[in-house]
This record gives C-alpha cells, structure tokens and sequence, in this order.
C-alpha cells in the first residue's frame, strides 16, 4: 500500500504500488558454463500478467540441453521449467489467480481461444515459447535484470529464480493444501512422461510397452503405462542402477542395451514375438527415437517421441516401418490441456491415486544448483 493518504471518492479505493523485487537467481551468461548464483530485479507484472515466489524447482534434462546447446536459446537467460509457488502479485486484469494462490508455471499455456486450446485433439497452445527462440516476454520485454543487463525468459517460465514473471496463461491455480516441494513436478516430469502414456499413447489393458530411459519422465511413462492396465513394461537404459526404481513402480522387465551384441530393436521383438504395442522415447537422441519406432508391432504399433530431439540433427530412417502401419507421434506436456488438466492432477495426487516421492531423489539448497545438474549428468 502506498503510504498514508485520503482522497475524497464516493467507493472505496485503494492504490498498489507494485515495486521491483531483487532476489537470487541462477543465472547462465553463456553455454557449458556453470550457473551463477546473481541478485538480479525482477520487475513487477505488467496487464495480465503474474509474478511468482518460487518456492520448489525440479532439474529436467531440457534444461541441461540449453547448458550444453542441444536446445538452442538466447544468452543470458534464467533456465527451469518445472515448479511450483505462491502468488506474489498479478498485473491489470488478471481473473484467474490472486497473491497468495498456490500455483504451478506452465510451460505450455492454455490461452483457451487459439485453434489448438479450441480442439479436443491438440494441447499445444499458440502462445507457447517451446518453438520460439526469442526468450521474451509476449510484449517482447524481458522482466529480468542483472549488473543492468537484460536477462531472456526460458519457454515462458524461468523457475531457477527466488521470483518471476508469467502470463496468466501460464499459471494454474492449485490446491492451498498441496505440498509444493512434491507438486512442482507435476510441472513438467510427471505429466510429461505420465501423460505420453494416458494421454497420448492411451495404452490399453493388457498391452506391451518398452520405455527407452529411465529418469524422472521416463520412470513416469512407466507409471502411466501401469496405471493403463498394459501387460508387460520393458524397461530400457544404459544405467543399470536404474532398473530397481523401474520395477518398484511397475516395469515388468529390464534390459541394458550394452548386454547385447544385436540392436536392441531386434532384442525387444524377439522379447515380445512381433514387437511392443507402445514404446516411449524418453531420452532425446536419434538413434533411440528410431529404434523405439522399429521396436513396435509392425502394422498397428505407436511410438511416442517424449524426448526433446537435438538441435540441427535429423532423421533417416526405413519409410517401410511406416508404411506397413505403425504410428509415429510426439508429445509435449503429456497431452495435457495444461490449466484445465494441471489442478486435476494435483486433486489425484492429493487424493493418493498415484506417487511422487518415488521420482525424488535428492532436495538441495538453491545455491548448489550446479551439484544438481551433475547428479542427473551422471546418472543419479
């Protein structure tokens, strides 16, 4: 409130002023360097908009695809996608959320007028900064400083950040009593590779699936697909210290490509008899993407693209995989229409129809997020 002051109006009235936060952030000034831990001001929100305390952020490998060029985006930019926090403030004509809301930032918005929001077949709204390099805000500002240098969005997020800025697009309200450190990944990992399998895939009872990588999204396709009623859930790393976790949340098998001398598409028909009904790409590499595809039944399998594909790589593959029936589909977000879908599944977890903690493996101080990112570099 803006100090002490009376005006003579005939209803009552009263003036925000909206100041300039300055906190902590993770800041990346440029590729395959560490994050810097920085002050930097984070402006108020401008109409529409919404500024978050961040109070739990996930590390997801699309975010290390940005460290390493793999995902290519402007420098200097504040990174992290998947989070959960409260509403510090929200700019002119926001309807949907107030400050001290729970919410979840979405990295893929639900605006609710575009042709994608419009359809029951798609969930990839126009407003989305997945396809955009840009790294702005969507009046092409940015709400971030540091040392008096603008600093770039991240798909419309940004999360390493004690605060940010998003459009109300881009924010769900979720349930007051919902524990955000176990939430936020509902933001991106657990919908993500949970969805593929639901809602993309919707993999049917008594299905055979194979699940190329086991990280956080990967361990979720493995979750949806039980969930789904599938049959048999291979399990497919390079990392056998992964495969306990698999199959404490329901793969049936496990293998290690590096066990074979043949391609591992060729190892998982031999496993199935004609190949797998549903297989996921939850890594975000070529090789993988295609064997996934010919590790499918040969006329009625479906493979889902979860991984992010590198930057200026392509595919060459046997077009006769396709042209005897398979389908080839991708998945961003699970599927999910994000605003509606976002509080529902919060309500599910809360009401224990699936797990979260599973997927945790460890809870570090904000400062040590480059210790963070060398645990999911190595596998951990």
């Amino acid at each position: 409130l803006c100090g002490d002051w009376q005006m003579q109006v005939p209803f009552p009235f009263s003036l925000l002023c909206l100041q300039v936060i300055k906190c902590k952030a993770a800041v990346m000034w440029e590729a395959n360097k560490p994050f810097s831990i920085e002050e930097v001001e984070v402006a108020p929100p401008k109409a529409h908009e919404v500024r978050i305390k961040i109070v739990a952020t996930g590390i997801c490998r699309t975010d290390d695809h940005v460290v390493t060029g793999g995902m290519v985006m402007p420098f200097p930019i504040i990174l992290g996608h998947e989070a959960a926090g409260v509403v510090e403030s929200v700019g002119q004509g926001v309807t949907s959320v107030k400050p001290g809301d729970k919410v979840i930032p979405l990295f893929v918005p639900q605006c609710g007028e575009c042709r994608s929001c419009l359809s029951t077949k798609s969930n990839l709204c126009s407003k989305n900064k997945i396809v955009s390099a840009a790294g702005l805000m969507s009046d092409g500002t940015t709400r971030f400083t540091c040392k008096g240098k603008a600093i770039h969005h991240f798909i419309g997020t940004s999360t390493f950040t004690e605060y940010t800025v998003v459009h109300e697009s881009a924010v769900a309200k979720i349930d007051s009593a919902a524990p955000l450190e176990k939430v936020c990944l509902i933001g991106c990992g657990f919908s993500t590779g949970y969805g593929a399998a639901v809602q993309t895939a919707k993999v049917e009872p008594g299905s055979t699936c194979a699940v190329f990588g086991l990280g956080g999204v990967g361990l979720s396709v493995v979750m949806g697909c039980k969930a789904a009623g599938a049959s048999r859930i291979i399990a497919v790393d390079i990392n056998s210290d992964k495969f306990a976790k698999a199959k404490e949340l329901g793969a049936t098998d496990c293998i290690n490509p590096k066990d074979f001398k043949k391609p591992i598409h060729e190892v998982l028909i031999e496993m199935t008899g004609e190949g797998v009904d549903y297989s996921f790409e939850v890594i975000g590499r070529i090789e993988t993407m295609t064997a996934a595809l010919a590790c499918c039944q040969y006329d009625c399998g479906v493979s889902i693209i979860v991984g992010v594909p590198p930057a200026a790589q392509k595919v060459t593959f046997d077009p006769m995989l396709l042209f005897t029936g398979r389908t080839w589909k991708g998945s961003v977000f699970g599927g999910w229409k994000s605003k509606d879908s976002v509080p529902k599944l919060v309500a599910d977890y809360m009401k224990k129809k699936f797990v979260l903690d599973p997927l945790i493996t460890h809870t570090l101080p904000f400062i040590k997020i480059n210790e963070g990112f060398e645990l999911l570099r190595t596998g951990k």
